[in-house]
């Protein structure tokens, strides 16, 4: 829906519960007209009801307003004496209409210092319950949202099985545009595993201020843009169009920002034309031939080198890894049972099958020889010809919302004939540190401003799946209460968040026997 369409559905909202309510409104000692101003007439209702005036807000964020419409719609008719479960009921399935019943045909009383508390132990459970979850749903959406990392594309900067909070107020956070969707959960509701979320109505991106912008070389978790798939790790054949915050959430490195040019020369990153220099806790991995006189197997590459990526032998003494730094494969060398070890390069223009973005054969790129690619800006414009517009048509296409035709040597956007285009919004370029088992925007592009989510700041857990023992031997206690950025080996701070928990405690403990006796 547009911002007009908006406003218009927004005013009929306000005539809605105007005719709804005015009585009402005056059987309360307040003016008729007092129901028609928008805004206004909400925080008037709260005073009605007996309610905080910040519930006002509640009800324009959206899906914590879907919680927050039937809470509404009860506490109305209760105002007035209808306080049965079939009232209750009634005006929660009617969608609110039956406080039109409530208005017209019934001579109703308005209770003024109506008692708030609930009447049993279940409406008391019930009302803990529901505000835990808008609590829940405000912080999710706009402060802090769980995270785990499910493969290992960062390998060794973030394993698989951290799990992680990741910062919706670093970059700002973005407001839903999915108005119906089942709070606390993603695309899928779990153990029913349906559809989380209405396609419609959808509002217009907006994005609060945020503390910092994304800097190059930043690991941001986005939305997924080539996202299709029905659930995240579930194979299907059904492919699916999501809305924007419900597509799959990705976490990779940012290694190019708006208007950038990037390339890639043997599997390194440059950047106008220099090659990027990683922050010391992130390491690349490549994959790697060996050959040696013994077998190697997965425990001893492990203990002895760090390596954790899948191998397989290729023929007898010569083995593929799929991830392996450069650290390890200098140290392999020198292993005297190793004979050779050979980093896996493709080479320039060996790629036939256009795997890689834009899948156009008029760009012979592959992972490791790619580019250079312009990393588009907000409000900057590029020439368009036949020869670049395979870098731009999903851009103009699928992410500004314009329709594209070409008819010879012409490109109509908008059925207007053009050799140039304005960028409506920043573009980023997100890769995993571990090159050669990431899918990232060598394979799907750019990355829209409009799909960043937020900036993974702190493992509040790791458990390696893999590990061998007990529980409590495969929780990676060195990753516990770390942070993400920073520099050096990271620390965890699990021993100082325990000695605070005991003092509190303990304090807490001390004041309730203290006030006992």
């Amino acid at each position: 829906m547009t911002m007009t369409q908006w406003f218009i559905f927004f005013l009929v909202i306000q005539v809605i519960h105007f005719l709804g309510t005015w009585k009402l409104y005056v059987k309360a000692g307040r003016k008729a007209w007092e129901a028609i101003i928008p805004v206004y007439n909400a925080v008037v209702l709260m005073k009605i009801i007996n309610r905080p005036w910040w519930w006002t807000i509640l009800l324009f964020i959206p899906i914590i307003n879907l919680i927050m419409f039937p809470v509404i719609w009860v506490e109305t008719i209760r105002s007035f004496g209808r306080n049965s479960t079939t009232d209750t009921w009634l005006v929660v399935l009617t969608l609110g209409f039956y406080i039109y019943y409530v208005n017209y045909g019934l001579d109703v009383t308005y209770i003024n210092d109506r008692s708030l508390k609930p009447r049993s132990a279940a409406g008391e459970w019930i009302s803990s319950i529901l505000f835990a979850v808008v609590a829940a749903t405000l912080v999710h959406t706009y402060f802090m949202q769980p995270y785990v990392i499910p493969t290992s594309s960062l390998e060794k900067t973030l394993l698989v099985g951290d799990f992680l909070f990741v910062s919706k107020f670093h970059y700002g956070a973005r407001t839903p545009m999915t108005t119906v969707a089942f709070p606390m959960v993603h695309d899928t509701i779990p153990v029913i595993n349906t559809k989380s979320y209405l396609k419609k109505p959808q509002l217009p991106y907006f994005r609060l201020p945020g503390l910092q912008k994304i800097k190059r070389n930043d690991i941001v978790v986005f939305s997924w843009p080539a996202d299709t798939v029905e659930q995240f790790f579930v194979k299907t054949n059904k492919r699916i169009r999501k809305p924007i915050d419900k597509k799959s959430n990705y976490v990779k490195r940012c290694v190019g920002i708006p208007g950038d040019s990037l390339s890639i020369k043997d599997g390194f990153v440059y950047i106008n034309g220099k090659k990027t220099v990683l922050p010391d806790r992130a390491k690349p991995q490549f994959s790697y031939y060996v050959e040696a006189k013994g077998q190697l197997t997965p425990r001893y590459m492990y203990e002895r080198y760090g390596v954790t990526g899948p191998f397989g032998q290729v023929k007898q003494g010569v083995y593929f890894f799929s991830a392996m730094t450069e650290e390890a494969a200098s140290k392999l060398e020198d292993n005297p049972n190793v004979v050779n070890v050979k980093r896996n390069i493709e080479a320039p223009n060996s790629s036939k099958l256009t795997s890689v973005y834009p899948q156009s054969g008029d760009f012979q790129w592959n992972q490791d020889q790619y580019g250079p690619i312009y990393i588009p800006e907000e409000g900057k414009t590029v020439d368009l010809n036949l020869e670049v517009l395979p870098l731009y048509k999903k851009i103009i296409v699928e992410y500004e919302g314009h329709t594209l035709d070409v008819r010879g040597d012409q490109i109509l956007i908008d059925g207007q004939p053009t050799s140039t285009y304005t960028f409506k919004q920043d573009y980023y370029w997100m890769m995993g540190d571990n090159r050669h088992a990431s899918e990232d925007s060598r394979y799907w592009g750019y990355v829209p401003a409009d799909h960043i989510v937020g900036k993974p700041v702190f493992i509040w857990f790791s458990y390696d799946s893999n590990a061998s023992g007990p529980f409590w031997n495969k929780v990676r206690w060195d990753r516990v209460f770390t942070t993400v950025g920073g520099e050096g080996k990271p620390r965890s701070y699990l021993v100082y968040f325990l000695i605070i928990l005991g003092i509190w405690y303990g304090y807490s403990t001390y004041r309730k026997r203290k006030k006992a006796s």
